[in-house]
């Protein structure tokens, strides 16, 4: 293989490869090679066919697979011999004018990634700010779980329905006066003014007494999912089978028993658990922060522009999701276009932090065992209906970029512990409303949506000033992780099987039960802002 050099810029790096016909075709016959044992022809022994016949027969298609798999080795050589760390997949492009028999003439273009200077961490001072446990928010929260556990008991003969009661009913949906698909049932229980149905249901319902028939007129709403009634006028015949009232619920052992626990003092140290799990993450998160603040001032060296990019169009994406479930979508977006540039320099900071915490992790040995990593694939490929699971795993095992990615958050971290640990570490006592005031702070940061790990922790209370269109949180970096091998590249005109084909479909969500009359229509959540 012979190669030219032709750009040396910066990051950027340029070559020309040229593969000669013979390394080609010697790859081509150890194709047909390895496929001999397996070609059946008429007229002879299984694994006898003779090669130049296999090479007329398959020909083409051997020609192509060898092609490609001397250009993926090819580039490989040349990322090994000149020591090139590609900072994303090499682009590799075949010359339009190659044919077989003839020498491959390939260019291969790519950014590096940059000579990370030594990292500053002898000097790191960081602050934990540590949350008493407290009695009155755990009884807040056995409060609201009872409230959420309500008992419903039968009222008292003659008892009218008001709003708070459930009334359990049999019904027949018509449009047009004819009964639809789907429109009747039996035994449903509707608590009144809970806005489970379609809007004038339940209210219509309110003074209805046990044995009690009525005819509710009602219309579907306009975005309802079913065309047949989309924005349709109807009517459900009821009859009121019975009518209950809510009880009340003590907070006792007996309240514990029913949620499948021994007692009370279990339920309350579950919930204690759980609160303090909130607040340890709450504590991670704001030293993360801190530790990313002083990591970011005290280093600063160049990044790789197809990195920036990258992050940049995941950051904006982001944004403009939540836009988009903004009462005024219009001015949000707007106010997000006209704060790019900002967004850019987010971008810059957490691909400057990312490859940082790589090279920390790199130089102090940090690494994900492959107990861990199995660990890691095995989580993600729960995700997956059973029947997809191993084509899941093997596309993780194949595809180093999407290894990297999986490994990506773990890896960071733990080189953020390994920094805990060589950090000046003070405590100081403060109240959850305090600790979560000082994380929606803007003060000391640079913002944008956060992209890091430390997720799972309570969402903090929204300030009192005006909300943004896209809230713009205290940043982390691009996921750091050591560099990854470069994906195996292919030549120019080959189909390359797209990441979402290689990927096996999630498991579908089960289909909702059919409940007439219809419920109305949820409205698709916008993504959760990142805490």
């Amino acid at each position: 293989m012979k190669t030219v050099e032709t750009e040396n810029a910066g990051l950027k790096r340029a070559y020309t490869l040229t593969i000669a016909a013979k390394d080609i075709d010697a790859h081509v016959d150890g194709e047909i090679k390895r496929m001999a044992p397996q070609i059946k022809m008429p007229g002879f022994r299984p694994g006898k066919v003779p090669p130049n016949l296999i090479r007329k027969m398959h020909g083409e298609s051997l020609h192509a697979e060898a092609l490609n798999t001397t250009v993926q080795q090819s580039v490989q050589q040349l990322l090994a011999d000149k020591k090139l760390r590609p900072a994303m997949q090499p682009q590799v492009e075949l010359d339009d004018g190659y044919a077989a028999g003839k020498d491959a003439e390939v260019r291969v273009s790519l950014e590096t990634l940059p000579d990370v200077p030594t990292p500053k961490i002898g000097g790191l001072k960081l602050e934990r700010l540590t949350v008493a446990s407290d009695s009155a928010a755990l009884d807040a929260q056995l409060t609201q779980l009872a409230a959420s556990q309500t008992r419903f008991e039968d009222a008292k003969k003659g008892h009218k329905a008001a709003s708070g009661d459930q009334v359990v009913i049999d019904f027949v949906g018509k449009s047009g006066g004819v009964a639809f698909d789907g429109g009747t049932g039996e035994d449903m229980a509707v608590v009144i003014g809970s806005g489970n149905l379609i809007p004038g249901f339940e209210d219509q319902m309110v003074g209805v007494k046990v044995g009690d028939e009525r005819t509710l007129n009602v219309s579907f709403p306009k975005d309802y999912p079913a065309d047949n009634l989309k924005g349709k006028p109807a009517t459900f015949d009821i009859k009121v089978k019975a009518v209950k009232v809510a009880g009340e619920t003590r907070i006792d052992d007996e309240f514990a028993k029913q949620l499948g626990l021994k007692d009370l003092e279990q339920l309350k140290g579950l919930i204690g658990d759980r609160q303090q799990q909130e607040l340890n993450q709450l504590t991670r998160t704001h030293m993360k922060r801190r530790l990313l603040d002083q990591l970011a001032a005290d280093h600063d060296f160049d990044v790789p522009p197809s990195m920036v990019e990258a992050e940049y169009q995941n950051i904006m994406g982001q944004l403009r999701q939540e836009a988009s479930q903004e009462e005024d979508s219009a001015a949000a977006l707007k106010e997000i276009e006209g704060e790019a540039d900002e967004y850019r320099s987010i971008a810059v900071r957490r691909v400057r932090l990312g490859l940082l915490l790589s090279e920390i992790g790199a130089a102090n040995g940090i690494e994900i065992t492959t107990q861990e990593m199995n660990r890691l694939i095995g989580q993600a490929a729960s995700q997956y209906q059973p029947k997809d699971r191993d084509r899941f795993i093997e596309y993780v095992q194949q595809d180093p970029m999407a290894a990297a990615q999986l490994r990506a958050p773990l890896y960071e971290d733990k080189v953020v512990d390994f920094l805990f640990s060589k950090a000046k570490v003070s405590e100081r006592s403060v109240t959850r409303v305090e600790l979560e005031a000082d994380l929606e702070s803007e003060e000391g940061h640079v913002h944008g949506p956060d992209c890091g790990h430390d997720h799972g922790a309570a969402k903090p209370a929204k300030k009192a000033a005006a909300k943004k269109p896209a809230a713009k949180k205290a940043e982390a970096p691009a996921k750091a992780d050591k560099a990854a091998p470069a994906p195996k590249p292919a030549a120019k005109g080959e189909a390359k099987p797209a990441k979402a084909e290689a990927k096996p479909a999630k498991a579908e969500a089960k289909p909702a039960k059919v409940a007439a009359p219809a419920k109305k229509p949820v409205a698709k959540k916008a993504p959760a802002k990142a805490k």
